[in-house]
Parts: structure tokens; C-alpha cells; sequence
């Protein structure tokens, strides 16, 4: 029974890092760019868009297509660093946790 009460330590112990992770991640703020800086996007920790800038060069007619694939790009620069973020965060809380191989938090 002592290996199932330490067990179950260590499950609460993971679920207050966890809820502190989540607080960490809604504060946080991930900012992607793409052509050089003329594009920029700012997403929340939990991957909502909440800022797009672009440079006034760009703001052209003929210049339409390039600045959505930049605006895209842009998106996708910052998504990627969110998920680093994240697995980063989750690494944190789950060190110590025997997890088995291939098995992901959260769910």
C-alpha cells in the first residue's frame, strides 16, 4: 500500500504543476515573423492569434499574395515556438513521473 499512497503523492503533486503550467501558458505571449520582421503575429500561450502587424511597404495591391503567404509563414513561426514552450513546460512537470515510453500529457 505505501508504493499506491506515494503514487498518488506524486499524482498531485503533477496536477498542481499542472494548473500551474496552465497559468503560465495563458499569460504567455509568443511572437512569430517572417520576410526579415515585415510580418509579425503575437499568439497567447494557448494559440490564439491576438496581434498581427505588418509593414506599411507591403500594403501595395500587387503585393496581396506575398503578404498572405507572410502572414501565414508568420503564424506558423509563432505556432511552432508555442509547442516548444509547451513541451518544454510539460517536461517540467512531469520529470520525476514514471510515464511509460510514447505515452503524452495532456491527453
Amino acid at each position: 500500500m505505501k508504493n499506491f499512497a506515494d503514487m498518488m503523492k506524486q499524482a498531485q503533486a503533477m496536477q498542481s504543476k499542472m494548473a500551474d503550467m496552465q497559468t503560465r501558458l495563458e499569460a504567455a505571449v509568443i511572437t512569430g515573423q517572417s520576410g526579415g520582421g515585415l510580418v509579425k503575429v503575437t499568439l497567447s500561450g494557448k494559440g490564439a492569434l491576438t496581434a498581427l502587424n505588418i509593414d506599411p511597404s507591403l500594403l501595395k495591391e500587387d503585393e496581396r499574395e506575398i503578404l498572405e503567404d507572410l502572414i501565414v509563414a508568420a503564424h506558423a513561426d509563432a505556432k511552432a515556438k508555442s509547442e516548444v514552450m509547451m513541451a518544454e513546460e510539460m517536461k517540467s512537470v512531469t520529470s520525476g513521473m514514471p510515464l511509460p515510453p510514447g505515452m503524452k500529457l495532456p491527453f
